[in-house]
């Protein structure tokens, strides 16, 4: 039996989208800007905090000449 929500539902403009982590974040920082997306300890960052953060280091990594198709590597200590 198929799932109803495939069933006789073609993939279009209107109701399929692929996301990237990218494009899922700015999505969700658009459509629930308010909700908790980290918790560390007693952090909690929102969506909207998250997608700001994630734009101020794609612009610092830009002022460095980073670009799109780049590199990185974050070197992080496992704690």
């Amino acid at each position: 039996m198929a799932n109803p929500y495939e069933q006789d539902l073609d993939r279009n403009a209107a109701n399929y989208q692929p996301l990237t982590p990218l494009t899922y974040l700015e999505r969700t920082a658009k459509t629930y800007p308010d909700h908790v997306a980290i918790i560390h300890g007693s952090q909690r960052i929102t969506y909207r905090e998250f997608w700001c953060r994630s734009l101020k280091l794609a612009s610092a990594l830009a002022r460095h000449g980073i670009g799109k198709g780049d590199t990185v590597t974050v070197m992080l200590s496992n704690t």
